[in-house]
């Protein structure tokens, strides 16, 4: 995977990640970077299929919590990993700027996905990606990446409409160089 680094983006609702080095590895590569995230802001349960998460604090305190499981944290120079397949979220559960120094192997889509989702995020209020955006990133990378909070109901009929139409619109052209989704 080529990709020109270091990469800074951020979501306008809290959280900053800089991407900032792609070690290639005979079993993938592995990205690194450090995120900043705001007081009470992180992402929601989520799951990566295909690869392996991890953080170290440098500064604050992260919660965390995989799915089922008790919320958890951690503080300066404490790590935490999250194994490919598990649903898990994590927040800046103290004051001050959480900052982490993280890792994903292997990167596969996740600079392109995670870009798309904090631009979406970016353009809305709530905070949340619009429904024709996520409807369009959780189809094309179903097999990579999940949000596991939302309903069966929405992602078997509601987010097939919202992409049909979204097709029929004209609003997926921004997305016409998304890289192809890795099928395990």
């Amino acid at each position: 995977m080529k990709m020109n680094l270091p990469i800074t983006i951020e979501n306008g609702h809290g959280e900053t990640i800089s991407f900032n080095e792609l070690i290639h590895e005979p079993d993938g590569d592995t990205i690194i970077g450090v995120n900043a995230v705001m007081p009470n802001a992180g992402p929601p349960m989520h799951v990566h299929w295909l690869q392996d998460e991890g953080f170290t604090v440098i500064k604050g305190k992260i919660g965390y919590q995989v799915q089922g499981g008790p919320e958890q944290f951690a503080g300066p120079g404490e790590s935490v990993v999250f194994r490919r397949g598990i649903p898990h979220r994590f927040w800046n559960a103290g004051t001050e700027i959480l900052q982490c120094r993280g890792w994903l192997k292997p990167a596969n889509n996740i600079v392109f996905y995670l870009s798309a989702v904090f631009a979406a995020q970016k353009k809305s209020k709530s905070g949340r990606p619009g429904l024709a955006d996520m409807a369009f990133l959780l189809r094309r990378y179903k097999t990579e990446f999940d949000l596991p909070e939302i309903p069966s109901f929405v992602k078997k009929i509601i987010l097939p409409i919202v992409y049909s139409l979204g097709q029929l619109t004209g609003q997926y052209r921004k997305y016409r160089n998304a890289p192809a989704p890795v099928i395990s």
